[in-house]
């Protein structure tokens, strides 16, 4: 009598197999994080150009015209006779955020960029004149402190910024506290700074210069 003998073919994945998926699929993660880590990071050194810049804008038409931009009463002269005047007296009228109006804050922008300080229309009627930041909110100036107990002679505001962004960029220009020094967060300008940040919100960033 003789014996057949059934071959079973095994179902299922064996360890090895499982252990490879899992390996893939943790480099899959790992460069997924990193990649996120890394646009983070990219997105945090931008904003913090925004308000490095600003200084050097100032700085640099002072020394090309002796005037404040935005303030300079003899724009029309220095740059073009489509350059708006400031009135002169040394401060930069307007609130950081103004979209519209014959504003000094707004022809700030207009004065650095004739200047050839920074890119941008110089049309204060143009639909892209309003500055914006990396993440897409308004960046602008104004003389008025912003914030309670913010000190400086002018005060750099950028706007739109996540709660993350704000407390990295507090680190790596100023104090890491959000509530003091030279660079304070908060949900609005006018008032004090925000008591705590919360990574997800939008918030308001400004710095003293």
């Amino acid at each position: 009598m003789s014996r057949q003998v059934f071959n079973r073919r095994q179902s299922g994945f064996t360890l090895i197999e499982i252990a490879i998926v899992l390996v893939i699929i943790g480099l899959l993660l790992g460069g997924i994080l990193k990649g996120q880590e890394l646009i983070n990071s990219a997105r945090v050194k931008n904003l913090a150009s925004d308000f490095r810049n600003v200084p050097v804008f100032i700085y640099g038409y002072q020394d090309k015209f002796r005037s404040l931009p935005g303030d300079d009463s003899a724009a029309t002269t220095h740059l073009n006779n489509t350059a708006s005047n400031g009135n002169g007296d040394g401060v930069i009228d307007g609130a950081w955020d103004a979209t519209t109006g014959n504003v000094e804050s707004r022809f700030f922008w207009q004065h650095v960029r004739m200047a050839g300080l920074a890119p941008g229309p110089t049309d204060l009627g143009a639909g892209d004149f309003v500055q914006r930041n990396a993440s897409g909110g308004i960046l602008g100036i104004q003389s008025t402190a912003p914030f309670t107990g913010l000190t400086g002679t002018y005060f750099v505001c950028s706007g739109g910024i996540l709660g993350r962004y704000a407390k990295q960029l507090d680190t790596q220009l100023d104090n890491g506290d959000t509530t003091t020094g030279s660079l304070m967060v908060g949900t609005a300008t006018g008032g004090a700074p925000a008591p705590s940040i919360n990574d997800a919100d939008p918030y308001v960033v400004c710095m003293g210069i």
